[in-house]
């Protein structure tokens, strides 16, 4: 078989998986967690398994231990976050007010020198901007939420999903090895070491990041508790949980924090306070965190990652959101293998050879 063929049988392969996805992404969200869960907790599986315990049983204790300190984490949280929730829900009116009082004016005095002309211009290009953005984000939520019901179905999320977690994780050193013996023999080293290349990306973000998370979140909620914030917890673990994404986190959550700050504080003290702590976690993520626990391995670029958690939204929902820093890592060890391989051909080359 000419490299043409395979390379047309790997697209089309591709293509199928993608067009599989989609179609059954309303149900894969039970699968997905599963998987990554298995994923994540496999290198504690390993360890122990070096301290003489049957893979069986590792699985069985290291699940037992997830869930159970997952479920008193909920049960601990969640009445706390609830009564945030509605309390921050009940201040949103107030907030509505004050920035109508207070907001509008001082607009409307900046722009009452403006030629007419031009006013209605920024008016309309206003309006139709709003309406666009507005509509864009109201079908990325329509589509994450609608996959995301699969997830927060009470079935998937106590029964399919621990189920799902075990086997694979119980068998995650079978499987790997029999998707190794049906690789093509030829290309079985290359497409070992893009494989290692992706593990090593993935598993850097992924573990590295969501222990990036976790410090952000206790260290946002911690200081704007202590700030005296009004739902200041529920605050700062939304923006520890955003920062996944790249920067989006700390702005977010200063957007929000100073938002309540300004509408529950008289003086500007503490409304500087909450700016500060968002300020503190920014760097301490930036200088610190980031590169100790993530480092520079990832080569997953800030930019491609927010396109990639979008674009995943937008086309398969809150499966599409879970699986796209994975899809991004794989496109990225492969376009660099691509370009190293052009960059090592004729095509780039030419004639002469020379490097």
């Amino acid at each position: 078989m000419t490299r043409e063929k395979q390379t047309l049988i790997w697209i089309v392969g591709f293509a199928a998986a993608m067009f599989l996805v989609h179609l059954l992404s309303s149900i894969l969200m039970p699968f997905v967690a599963g998987m990554a869960v298995a994923y994540f907790l496999d290198p504690v599986a390993d360890w122990l398994e070096e301290k003489k315990l049957s893979r069986g049983i590792a699985t069985t204790v290291i699940l037992l231990a997830f869930f159970i300190l997952v479920g008193i984490l909920l049960m601990a949280l969640f009445p706390l976050l609830q009564r945030q929730i509605v309390e921050l829900v009940a201040m949103v009116p107030g907030i509505a007010e004050n920035i109508r009082n207070e907001a509008l004016p001082w607009l409307e005095r900046m722009i009452a020198d403006l030629p007419a002309d031009t006013l209605d211009n920024i008016r309309d290009a206003a309006k139709e901007f709003a309406g666009r953005a507005v509509k864009w984000v109201s079908d990325v939520v329509a589509n994450i939420w609608s996959g995301g019901l699969a997830f927060f179905n009470m079935l998937s999320l106590l029964v399919i999903t621990p189920v799902v977690a075990f086997y694979l994780l119980r068998d995650w050193d079978l499987i790997t090895a029999k998707i190794d013996s049906w690789l093509p023999r030829d290309a079985a080293p290359t497409i070992r070491k893009q494989f290692a290349e992706i593990d090593q990306t993935l598993a850097a973000f992924v573990r590295g990041q969501s222990t990036v998370c976790l410090v952000l979140g206790l260290i946002y909620g911690a200081g704007l508790t202590v700030a005296g914030l009004k739902s200041g917890l529920l605050v700062g673990l939304g923006a520890g949980f955003i920062s996944f994404i790249p920067y989006l986190g700390a702005a977010s959550g200063l957007v929000v924090g100073l938002g309540i700050a300004i509408f529950q504080f008289s003086e500007w003290t503490p409304i500087f306070v909450v700016a500060a702590i968002f300020l503190t976690g920014q760097t301490l993520e930036s200088y610190v965190l980031t590169p100790r626990l993530v480092g520079d391995r990832v080569g997953l670029h800030p930019v491609w990652i927010i396109f990639a958690l979008l674009a995943g939204g937008a086309v398969f929902g809150f499966t599409g959101v879970l699986l796209a820093v994975p899809v991004a890592a794989v496109i990225g060890v492969l376009t660099r293998f691509a370009i190293a391989r052009y960059l090592d051909s004729p095509l780039y080359r030419g004639n002469t050879g020379d490097p």
